[in-house]
């Protein structure tokens, strides 16, 4: 078994969030697999676990939650007994809390919530969100504090078209300007340049959005049978077709500039989310959400 590098020196943060239009894509595999990736090349890494219907970040890690970020939110468990260590070198913040256990904080709890996770930022310095598929409150919370959002989706129209939709989201109600898109399941770069260039197209008839075309996994088989087996696919076949696409996407996604914001740290992420709760819990208590 390959074992990830012994961590460097923390380097400039980055909070990306993998988000999807739809289930089935492969959004949390893909968030795993490169979150092992990073570490492998000496990152501190953070997976936060924001699908909180369906988390299954665990599952695929093969480790147990012993709390979530509810307990942390309610004072029933502190952030070190929520945080899950895995003996693949990344780190996972279980997440079971969504818009509105965090607009019901008080002010007080706030603080003690941006006091905790804060020093987060001294132990990390990449952050992985995988959030929920499709254009619930649940995406759009988690993928519009991030400073990087991936959307996930495959050749099929379905997957496509709520692509499309998700982007849409983002970037109305979100503010996001900028969103990078993964093609996964793709049978070939002609394939994938195809399918890329019709969403980028339709989004530039339609929306205040640019699209990245960040880059490609192929259709493998590997990867089910890494999932069936509970084992990362990086790590149960380093060498098959989609392990080495995820390798080049992570050189890729590395060898960019990491998005800067009012400051290094991670409360900021946390900040935006308390803010982005408390709007949600506004606009659905005015009836239009």
């Amino acid at each position: 078994m390959s074992h990830p590098s012994k961590p460097g020196p923390l380097r400039a943060l980055r909070v990306i969030a993998v988000t999807s239009g739809k289930g089935g894509v492969g959004k949390t595999s893909l968030t795993v697999n490169l979150a092992l990736t990073f570490a492998r090349q000496g990152r501190r890494v953070l997976i936060i676990d924001g699908d909180t219907g369906l988390a299954n970040v665990d599952i695929l890690l093969d480790v147990q939650p012993r709390a979530t970020l509810r307990h942390l939110l309610s004072g029933q468990a502190s952030l070190d007994e929520v945080l899950l260590e895995s003996e693949h070198g990344v780190t996972i913040l279980p997440g079971s809390s969504g818009v509105a256990e965090l607009s019901e904080l008080s002010a007080g709890s706030q603080r003690d919530l941006l006091e905790a996770v804060d020093v987060l930022g001294e132990r990390f310095d990449t952050v992985l969100v995988d959030t929920a598929a499709g254009i619930g409150s649940n995406a759009r919370f988690f993928a519009g504090a991030a400073q990087e959002v991936l959307v996930v989706a495959t050749p099929e129209p379905t997957s496509l078209a709520d692509a499309y939709a998700m982007i849409k989201v983002l970037s109305r109600r979100c503010g996001v300007r900028s969103v990078g898109v993964v093609l996964n399941q793709v049978v070939g770069r002609d394939e994938a340049r195809d399918v890329f260039e019709r969403l980028e197209s339709l989004c530039a008839r339609f929306l205040p959005v640019a699209l990245d075309f960040v880059g490609t996994i192929p259709r493998d088989p590997h990867v089910r049978e890494a999932v069936m087996a509970q084992l990362p696919l990086v790590t149960a076949y380093p060498a098959c077709p989609a392990s080495q696409a995820i390798t080049r996407l992570a050189d890729d996604i590395l060898s960019r500039p990491a998005p800067t914001g009012p400051d290094g740290r991670l409360q900021l992420f946390w900040t935006r989310l308390l803010a982005d709760a408390a709007d949600a819990s506004r606009a659905e208590a005015r009836g239009s959400v």
